[in-house]
Order: C-alpha cells, then sequence, then structure tokens
C-alpha cells in the first residue's frame, strides 16, 4: 500500500502548489452577534468576483485547508508567514478560477464521469500524478495492485490526513482535466491557414542587409521644442491608456533605531572577563559552550588555513595547548573566548561504504538499532560488506556498488556521517544514526594526514538591552509629543536634520526596503486619511517594526485609474518633447535627402555616419546596437535593393535606411511552417483564455483590510 509519506515526496513532484502569507491578524469578535447582517456581511467580505461575495470566514477556511495540505506535502509543522502569504495567494487565485471558469464548464457541459475518473485513478489511462505516486523506484513501472490495494483501504485502513491528501489530489486531477478539456477544444477552433503559413515563411527566410542614418533625439537641444499647455492637454486625452494608475500609498517616515548602547557593550565584555576563568576549568566544553554561549559548539575540525588568522596563529604558530583559552576579542558584533578544544592527525578525505537502514515510523527505530549492530557484528566477524549492502542498504545508488561511497572530502556528507568517516581507522565500522536512519560505515582508505583542531567558541553578541528599548521608544515618544500633525512633522525633520524616507507601496504589498514587518504600516496607511499622522492598530503613531521605531505621515494617496494630468504632466512633457523633436528631425533628413539618392552624401549633409546591420528579417524587434526599432524594421522589410526609405520616426531617433542585399533562403516547408503556428496559438490558447475569462468580470479584491 501507498504510504502517506511516498505520496508526500513524490506528488510534490507534480503537483504545483504556489502557496503563502502569515495568518490572519483579523479577530471576528462580537460581529456574529451584534449589529443586523447586512453589516456584519459587508463587515466580512474579503472581496467579490463577477458580482458575489465572498465573505471572510469562507475564504479563511478554503486557506487553512490548503494550509494543511502544504504541512502535509512537505512535513512542516509550522508554516512561516512568506510561505502563508502564497497560500493566501493561491487560494484567492483558485477561487477566481472557480467561479468565473465553473460557469463556462457549466454552460458548455465540461465535466470528468465517474467512469473516466476511474479510468485515470486505476483504469488503462492513469494520470500523471498516479503514475508517479504509485511506479516501482526500481523498475519504474506502475504498481497497479498498490494502487487498487490503497484505494481499498481508504475508508477504513488509512489514517485521517492520508485520506484528506489522496482527496485533494483527486481534486486537482479533476480540475486538471476538465480544463484540459476546455483548452483542446478552444484549441480544436483555431487554424492556420496555407496562405498564412506561406506568408510566414516568407517573411522568415527574407534575410535583410540594411544601411542606415540615425538622427538620435538627443542631437536636438530641449531648448529648440517649445510645448503649450494646450499641445501638453491634446496629447494626455489622446494617451490615456498611458496613464493608467493603481492604487498606491505615499508614505514619509523617520525611523529610530534601536541599536547597542556604550552600556550594552561595556555589559557584554564585562560577562565574557567575568566567564573566563570558570570557561578555562570547564571540563565538558561541549556542554559548557551550549549552556553560556549565544553559539552553539560547533564540532568542525579546522586546518590553518580555515581559521580565522588570530586564531590560526594562536593554535599552529603559539603552539597552544589543549584547553587553553585564547581572549577575550571583539569580532562581528560579540566578544568572543576561544578554548581548543581537541588536536588530531586526521585525513583530508576518506573512501567509505555504507548500509542504509532507513526508519519510517517510531516503532520500526529500535528494530533497525538492532539489526545495524548485528550487520556490524557480521562484517567485524568476516561477512562479506559487498554481500549484505546489496541486500540490506535502503541507499540503491551505491547498494549495486557494494555500498561503496567512493572518496570523499569534508562538508560532503552529514555531520554524524562524516564523523565517523574520518575518525575511523581504516577498515573500521561504526554505526551512526543521521535524519536518513542507521548508516553501518566502513573506512576502507584514509588520505593524507594534516594536524587539524576542534576549537570551543563563548560568544556574547552585543545586542541591546531591554533599557536602550526603553531609552529609543522614549525619544520617538518625545517626537510624536512634540510634533502630531504632518506640517510640525516635516519642520521638525528638517530643523533636527534626521533622515526622512519615502515609500510609495500598493495595497497588498508587504514589503518596505530596511523596514521588518512593515505590513502594519501598509494596512495603516490604506486606513489613514491624506496628510495625517499614520495610527497603528493600537492607536499610536509609533511603529515597532523589527528593531526600529517608526513614526510615518501619508503624503500622497493615488486610486486606481487614469492619473490626473496634474500628477502625470511631466511625463506627458518628455512625450511631447520627444515628438516635436521627431518632426524636427525629419523635416531636417527630408531636407537633407532632396535631390539625393546616395546615402552617404545624405549623410554628410547631416553631419553623421552611415551604419549597418545585417540578418535583418520582419521578425526581428532590435535593431542591433539601437534597440527596439519595430518601424524601421518593417520599412526596410518592405523596400527593394538599393531603394531609400523616406525619413522614419523610430523609438529613439528618426532613420533613413537603404536596403544592401536580401538573401532568401530555401525554406519552403509550408506544412512544419504550418504546424509550427498552430502549436504556438495553441500554447498561447491555453495559457490565455483563463485570464481572458477573468479580464471579462469585475473582480474587487479587499484581502488587504485582513492580512
Amino acid at each position: 500500500m501507498a504510504t502517506l509519506q511516498k505520496i508526500r515526496t513524490k506528488a510534490g513532484l507534480l503537483v504545483a502548489i504556489v502557496i503563502g502569507v502569515s495568518l490572519a491578524a483579523f479577530i471576528l469578535g462580537d460581529m456574529f452577534q451584534s449589529g443586523n447582517s447586512l453589516f456584519q456581511k459587508n463587515q466580512l467580505k474579503i472581496g467579490e468576483i463577477d458580482g458575489e461575495s465572498v465573505q471572510y470566514p469562507e475564504f479563511q477556511q478554503k486557506v487553512e485547508e490548503l494550509g494543511e495540505i502544504y504541512r502535509m506535502n512537505t512535513q512542516q509543522s509550522q508554516l512561516d508567514d512568506n510561505t502563508w502569504v502564497q497560500i493566501r495567494e493561491q487560494t484567492w487565485q483558485t477561487l477566481i478560477q472557480e467561479k468565473v471558469m465553473g460557469d463556462v464548464y457549466d454552460r458548455l457541459g465540461i465535466d470528468v464521469s465517474s467512469e473516466e475518473l476511474f479510468d485515470m485513478l486505476q483504469g488503462s489511462n492513469l494520470h500523471p500524478i498516479v503514475q508517479q505516486l504509485f511506479a516501482n523506484p526500481n523498475t519504474g513501472q506502475v504498481d497497479r495492485n498498490a494502487i487498487v490495494n490503497f484505494l481499498k483501504n481508504l475508508d477504513t485502513g488509512v489514517d485521517p490526513e492520508q485520506r484528506q491528501y489522496w482527496l485533494y489530489l483527486e481534486q486537482q486531477i479533476v480540475q486538471d482535466r476538465i480544463q484540459s478539456k476546455y483548452s483542446n477544444m478552444v484549441g480544436k477552433g483555431l487554424y492556420v491557414t496555407t496562405e498564412e503559413a506561406q506568408n510566414s515563411l516568407a517573411a522568415r527566410n527574407k534575410q535583410i542587409n540594411l544601411d542606415y542614418i540615425w538622427l538620435n533625439h538627443n542631437s536636438v537641444a530641449d531648448s529648440q521644442v517649445v510645448v503649450t499647455d494646450k499641445e501638453l492637454r491634446s496629447y494626455y486625452t489622446a494617451h490615456q491608456e498611458d496613464y493608467k494608475q493603481e492604487t498606491t500609498r505615499r508614505i514619509e517616515y523617520i525611523s529610530y533605531p534601536v541599536e547597542p548602547s556604550a552600556a550594552d557593550f561595556r555589559d557584554a565584555e564585562n560577562w565574557v572577563n567575568d566567564i573566563k576563568d570558570e570557561f578555562e576549568s570547564a571540563s565538558d566544553n561541549v556542554q559548557f559552550v551550549n549552556s553560556n554561549s549565544d553559539v552553539d559548539f560547533d564540532g568542525t575540525w579546522y586546518k590553518q588555513e580555515d581559521l580565522p588568522e588570530n586564531i590560526a596563529g594562536w593554535v599552529f604558530e603559539e603552539g597552544a595547548d589543549t584547553n587553553q583559552v585564547f581572549g577575550p576579542y571583539f569580532e562581528d558584533g560579540a566578544y568572543k573566548l576561544a578554548k581548543l578544544h581537541a588536536i588530531d592527525m586526521l585525513p583530508d578525505s576518506v573512501e567509505a561504504r555504507h548500509i542504509l537502514l532507513q526508519v519510517t515510523t517510531q516503532a520500526e527505530v529500535l528494530a533497525m538499532q538492532n539489526l545495524a549492530d548485528s550487520l556490524k557484528t557480521a562484517i567485524e566477524n568476516g561477512s562479506d560488506f559487498a554481500t549484505l549492502a546489496r541486500q540490506f542498504s535502503a541507499d540503491q545508488g551505491s547498494a549495486i556498488q557494494g555500498g561503496d561511497l567512493g572518496w570523499f572530502s569534508r562538508g560532503q556528507m552529514v555531520k554524524p556521517f562524516e564523523d565517523a568517516a574520518f575518525s575511523n581507522k581504516t577498515n573500521e565500522v561504526t554505526v551512526v544514526a543521521s535524519q536518513f536512519g542507521y548508516h553501518v560505515i566502513q573506512t576502507t582508505a584514509r588520505g593524507n594526514l594534516s594536524k587539524q583542531v576542534q576549537v570551543a567558541y563563548l560568544v556574547r553578541n552585543v545586542v541591546p538591552s531591554t533599557q536602550t528599548y526603553q531609552d529609543t521608544y522614549t525619544l520617538a515618544s518625545q517626537f510624536v509629543g512634540e510634533n502630531n500633525t504632518v506640517a510640525e512633522f516635516q519642520a521638525a525633520v528638517t530643523e533636527q536634520n534626521l533622515t526622512k524616507k519615502v515609500a510609495t507601496v500598493g495595497e497588498n504589498e508587504r514589503l518596505i526596503a530596511g523596514l521588518e514587518n512593515a505590513r502594519q504600516l501598509i494596512r495603516a496607511a490604506y486606513q489613514t486619511e491624506e496628510g495625517n499622522m499614520i495610527m497603528s492598530e493600537e492607536g499610536t503613531p509609533i511603529f515597532e517594526l523589527g528593531d526600529n521605531f517608526v513614526i510615518a505621515v501619508l503624503t500622497g494617496v493615488t486610486e486606481e485609474g487614469i492619473a490626473p494630468f496634474e500628477e502625470v504632466q511631466a511625463r506627458v512633457e518628455l512625450a511631447v518633447i520627444k515628438e516635436k523633436k521627431a518632426e524636427l528631425l525629419q523635416e531636417k533628413a527630408a531636407a537633407a535627402m532632396e535631390g539625393k539618392s546616395d546615402l552617404q552624401a545624405i549623410a554628410g549633409e547631416l553631419n553623421t555616419t552611415v551604419q549597418s546591420a545585417t540578418n535583418i528579417n520582419f521578425n526581428s524587434f532590435q535593431l542591433p546596437g539601437v534597440g527596439l526599432e519595430p518601424a524601421v524594421i518593417g520599412t526596410a522589410a518592405s523596400l527593394e535593393v538599393d531603394q531609400l526609405s523616406k525619413p522614419v520616426s523610430g523609438n529613439n531617433g528618426v532613420f533613413i535606411v537603404q536596403v544592401t542585399s536580401v538573401n532568401q533562403l530555401e525554406n519552403q516547408d509550408v506544412a512544419t511552417e504550418q504546424n509550427r503556428l498552430a502549436q504556438n496559438l495553441n500554447f498561447r490558447a491555453s495559457s490565455q483564455i483563463v485570464e481572458a475569462h477573468q479580464e471579462a468580470v469585475e473582480i474587487e479584491d479587499e484581502r488587504s483590510k485582513f492580512y
């Protein structure tokens, strides 16, 4: 029977669960028990999809369900905030697809029958997920008996978690099949004609070499262009689609970083000095470090070149003895003591072999430990290691080699395995446990020996004390007490020469550079009116974000839609200036061309040079050395050899083009081109049909109120 462990491990390769976001901080409180139902519904509304309201309890339940699936899939007991962010986003996108595409599928009668599902789960056309789950690891063949036995025991013979996970996979399989049916249906309606394929071939096969003159927009000084307000507004009206904007908030803020004070440095230094004698006399260095240091004991063996210069000199040049202490010294924001824990002559690399006994349940621990001890004894009494490895080892990659792992250096194996392999004498056998199970290890050869040491570091990080936090908060409180309006905030920042920072943030953004946990500040900004101090949920203008106390004001608000002319006037002016420069350059180019057919002569008239480009075709986008110039390339593709173009206004200036030669490739395989274009159409259709349906309905996302 397939186990949950196997499902978790293998399904993760096929089922793309894009997930994340932290658990909701919104508390329902008394909202279920007071006020009218319409008010409650509006308060709990997290969004609206095609006129259908999405309520917070419904959405959060789906989030929790997907979070549980992810925990099972990754075998994590706790998920971090970033993962919950992804889970909530995946839940929202899935909800949109269900509500939007569900109606489409129903209208078209697209569904998966019970017979079809049976065929995908255990019939002759197994879904790839099922094939992956129940494939024999040795042969790669699907074990159909395992599928049948698993499904027979689904209701009574498996634990609830395993059943829940399987039902989730079934749902994914059904949705995948429905979406595939719809994509195939749309794809069948797409067709590429022979003429389209012939035109595409002609465009691709025609390779053009050309010469051109490029008059850069920057060659015209801004002072040569006069722009009126009427022209700016006319351009803005004609190009409003270029000035769409998303909802944003402009935050200006100052921060009071909580940094260690001089007293904090003295306290850390005194602590290290006070404990030095005790550290020197400690008999168990590992326990002492793990009990007292801010950094646990690291049992790595170091050669001279791998140690910091001061420690390496003390150990290898001054000849320190075991249990001798160096320091205290200050390094990387901490006061430290170093104690020479051990010295040995050890190899740089070893050759070893092993037998891995995997442990999948707690009940197997004792049995596998006893088996490992028995195998060790048998090998020591003359049994053939290679034969036992092929018979017992779960590491199939090395088992077929008699357990041989070859030569390896430090850092290539998990630490318990490495420690045993490097500590063994030649042919010595050791049993160790790691996260993979029990290993029976035999070191078969050792490399060159060199002096290596273990160093026990006692570390005291210099961190802000409670008093330092209080002192920093007092400074922030004093600022707020004296400056509680935006005008006072701005004036005080200037007067006190404080560093003010600015951030423009979207409604669902979570990050502000340099600030931890900035989401709470962003959420508060969207609940604040422009021109006010931003207040936290606790009603204070001081936000504690990581090691910073932050005070912020809301100085700008933009709503989704077309940006007002005044806000984008500078951008509009740049665009109009560019257009006017192009007009001047076109007039200049046309005058230089009059009566001339030689590109070099025209270039001389314009005081510029002729440039060249080779192997350009109609499907090209870039003009080498210039940039994206579709208008120029399209013009060149339509010219005859030696024909001069009229001045062409492009993205980066004005161009005069002359085709110097055309190479016509011989590829005339129309059927292959027709098939290629059809495949491209089908790929685009499968990736865009859901997006197209979503764009056709109104979607209102209010998740930012809750998360």
